[in-house]
């Protein structure tokens, strides 16, 4: 492996921490869009038991499109460039959307009925029963579905190489061009360790959030 390589682009400060930022700006913003959409839909999915299947399904299916025929589509359909990075935001979101919503419909179910009775008995209105009480219970599988999609995110990204505009993943198209495989070695290290890095920072804020999740958390 040239090292001398490596520390060439660190030194520029432009290809390998441009490429790392861009990685994490594409690979995390479609998390924090999906979980926002994914609490209130995967709630009112858990609720509707009698069309809970058939969207869990269709979420399946949706899940099934290979990335980069969606990263290819969307342009024809949001009227975008090919290289625009909203084409890939837009398309993990769906994604994210697709698998996080079952983890929430997931954790909500979970939730005892007991308990819901129990809280509506102590004359909480439906709002505060779901904030204060249903929602922290659910938290422990939204998060495990969280660590899911946000790993599944970052291995994503570099897909978009293939239409020029991968992040970390323009490593490997550099590498398998020239047939050196040194920028190729560092994009997969560099994936893996931010998938292990945020995987870890995920569990931490569960832990420090919900500390009685921990053994489960494990």
């Amino acid at each position: 492996m040239d090292l001398d390589w490596i520390a060439r682009n660190l030194a520029d400060g432009q290809d390998i921490v441009g490429l790392l930022g861009l990685h994490l700006v594409l690979a995390l913003t479609p998390v924090v869009a999906a979980l926002v959409i994914s609490l209130p839909l995967g709630y009112a999915v858990s609720r509707t038991r009698a069309v809970a299947g058939p969207l869990l399904a269709l979420f399946g299916v949706v899940y099934s499109v290979p990335s980069l025929a969606l990263f290819v589509a969307l342009p024809l359909v949001l009227g975008t460039r090919i290289l625009d990075p909203l084409n890939i935001v837009v398309a993990l979101t769906i994604y994210t959307v697709a698998l996080l919503v079952r983890s929430v419909v997931d954790g909500f179910r979970g939730v005892p009925a007991q308990t819901r009775q129990a809280a509506q008995a102590m004359g909480m209105g439906p709002l505060r029963r779901v904030l204060t009480v249903e929602l922290p219970l659910a938290m422990p599988v939204v998060f495990a579905g969280l660590r899911v999609v946000t790993v599944s995110n970052i291995a994503l990204v570099s897909v978009g190489a293939v239409i020029g505009l991968g992040a970390l993943g323009e490593l490997f198209d550099l590498g398998l061009r020239q047939g050196f495989y040194t920028p190729i070695v560092v994009g997969i290290v560099l994936i893996v360790a931010l998938a292990l890095l945020f995987d870890g920072l995920i569990l931490l804020v569960q832990r420090l959030c919900l500390p009685w999740s921990r053994g489960a958390a494990a």
